[in-house]
């Protein structure tokens, strides 16, 4: 299937593991996720407790969108205005150290260099291990949606390629997006994610790729339905673009 999002990275197969879990994945995907999963016992946890939970949810039942659903979201897009590209100040060379410096700065560049690596590497622990709680809290997060007595289940397939599948709880107050096979988005866009409140398209999220699975952002409790659309890297405050999904939230 065109723009099928083939797993290119160990970020990229990290944001799976709940698609996974859910069976929302194309077959080339999932077969490239268990072979990162062999090797990832982080990964493999996470979808352990994902599955678990998933099982529970029952068969997924498409959800059409309410009437002028697409109407509104397309009335409410507006277009981003564009920054001038800022002025780069020249920076005047630098002269060269005199040669009765060289030994001097030779010594010193050496220190610095063992300083930075033993820096770098202490950083690089730190980021790892704010890596890893970062990683259980969101599996807690998605585990207390999935696993919630209420959780409902939304599914179906998207008319530019791939399928989405949208669990909410309002028990919880949460709401969990899966994708798998969406085409890429353009050099420097993302996908977006969207909660229509009363008529207002509220941010709920990114997802960087064509695969994934997100922890949207607000409530489901406020919302009837939910859109994607592109937008660029970061996001933005409301849809720049033609929604490539709608769908009303089930429950």
């Amino acid at each position: 299937m065109p723009g099928s999002g083939y797993m290119s990275t160990t970020a990229d197969n990290h944001l799976l593991t709940g698609a996974y879990a859910l069976h929302a994945l194309e077959p080339a995907e999932e077969a490239a996720f268990e072979r990162h999963m062999a090797h990832c016992a982080a990964c493999a946890q996470e979808v352990r407790e994902f599955t678990e939970t998933a099982t529970k949810l029952g068969l997924a039942a498409a959800v059409a969108p309410p009437p002028g659903f697409k109407d509104a979201g397309m009335a409410r897009i507006t277009d981003v205005r564009q920054e001038p590209p800022q002025a780069v100040r020249a920076t005047p060379p630098r002269r060269r150290p005199r040669p009765v410096h060289w030994a001097l700065a030779a010594c010193a560049a050496l220190a610095a260099a063992l300083g930075g690596t033993a820096v770098w590497q202490g950083q690089r622990a730190g980021e790892a291990r704010t890596e890893a709680r970062a990683a259980q809290d969101r599996a807690a997060r998605l585990d207390a949606v999935l696993s919630a007595p209420d959780v409902k289940v939304t599914s179906g397939a998207i008319d530019a390629g791939g399928r989405a599948t949208v669990v909410v709880s309002r028990a919880r107050d949460g709401a969990v997006f899966a994708a798998a096979g969406l085409p890429d988005p353009p050099a420097g866009k993302v996908y977006q994610l969207w909660l229509d409140v009363d008529g207002t398209m509220r941010p709920a999220g990114l997802l960087p790729g064509s695969s994934g699975t997100v922890l949207m952002n607000g409530s489901p409790r406020e919302a009837t339905a939910m859109g994607v659309t592109v937008e660029p890297e970061g996001g933005s405050p409301a849809p720049t673009s033609q929604p490539v999904a709608l769908m009303s939230l089930p429950g």
